[in-house]
């Protein structure tokens, strides 16, 4: 019997057009890593019925394998592009976001070779020091205007480190720094927020907003109250209900030991299924709405949850994410983020798409 997967397109859109409604320039809709482990293709389509007209993706390769559903809009691809990828850039009309001097220098290169101005996103470092230019980059392109020749810039982006945390003082210092930048490009449209520096205030404010977790319901305010709808539900029946006496163990190394006479339900999923082994003897499902612990190891294919009191069956659902213990609840207990747990969720659960 086979786990369940749940996905509420029609709360994707609705959280989008949530933040699209706060926000007075466009508002994308981020979609990589298929939608956060959520469907690409069936997200990407929806929110292009909604209104969406700028769509971001990692990889080029993610970008590619979109066009053909999601015609006529802008898609940009994050983390730039190699000199072998710059003829499929260009012939699916994908716009990349440059962040170094070099893959600048191979985007002109196509433009020269297609006696075109191509279209280019470029990214700025401000203090994430992973991808972006830097100072010295910025300073070549001031000093040499060549370095620019047949691209123009779309929008100059960069991205924030601590958005959630909306007292961290780097919050600010990147937004002076990015407004210092801008000055070296006057005219030309900015990109500075994702879900959480939405709710950071007019400062962050921006053309192009770039919301991706708080569009699948993950907590972009994480010291207060989600404003966002949940959108998934995974459930899985169990298989098997085990007795076993005080004393006994469960799992894997014996490690959970029965302090009380229990009932132990097994259901078919697994870190295969990216239901994560740092859950083991931390996390909780549901049933019925009842929160039941998970006890042992997370195996492969299995884990193993205490039902003791519970009218529990073979057959019958446990709910081990939804609306009542979402992706951010599951996550604080495997000690890590909630969009660790969505991009997680493996491919043999049953995927059912709702509110489409």
């Amino acid at each position: 019997m086979t786990a369940l997967l749940e996905i509420d397109l029609a709360a994707v859109v609705s959280n989008w057009r949530k933040l699209a409604a706060m926000h007075a320039g466009a508002t994308a809709g981020v979609i990589k890593a298929d939608a956060y482990g959520l469907g690409a293709a069936q997200v990407g389509p929806r929110l292009l019925a909604a209104g969406c007209r700028h769509f971001f993706l990692a990889h080029l390769a993610e970008a590619v394998a979109l066009r053909p559903l999601l015609p006529g809009v802008m898609l940009a691809a994050l983390n730039g592009l190699r000199p072998e990828e710059t003829g499929d850039c260009h012939a699916q009309g994908i716009v990349p976001v440059l962040g170094s001097l070099h893959e600048l220098g191979w985007w002109r290169a196509e433009a020269a070779l297609r006696g075109e101005v191509l279209p280019v996103i470029l990214q700025v470092d401000t203090g994430m020091a992973r991808l972006g230019l830097s100072a010295k980059e910025l300073a070549a392109l001031r000093e040499d205007q060549t370095l620019l020749q047949g691209l123009r810039v779309e929008y100059v982006l960069t991205h924030l480190t601590s958005s959630e945390i909306p007292r961290a003082p780097v919050n600010h210092r990147q937004v002076l720094a990015f407004a210092g930048v801008m000055q070296q490009f006057p005219g030309v449209k900015t990109s500075i927020a994702n879900t959480s520096g939405m709710f950071l205030g007019a400062d962050f404010a921006s053309d192009l907003a770039r919301p991706g977790a708080g569009l699948y319901g993950l907590n972009p305010t994480p010291e207060a109250a989600n404003p966002m709808r949940p959108v998934v539900r995974l459930s899985a029946p169990i298989l098997q209900i085990h007795e076993v006496e005080t004393g006994g163990t469960v799992g894997y190394g014996g490690d959970w030991v029965a302090k009380r006479p229990s009932r132990i339900a097994t259901v078919g999923v697994g870190y295969a299924d990216g239901y994560l082994r740092a859950l083991s003897n931390t996390g909780t499902a549901r049933f019925d709405d009842t929160p039941v612990p998970l006890v042992g190891r997370v195996s492969m294919d299995l884990t193993t949850f205490d039902v003791t009191g519970l009218r529990a069956s073979p057959g019958d659902m446990l709910c081990l994410l939804g609306p009542e213990h979402g992706p951010d609840a599951l996550a604080r207990e495997a000690g890590t983020n909630g969009y660790e747990i969505l991009t997680s969720l493996g491919r043999r659960y049953r995927r059912r798409y709702i509110g489409a």
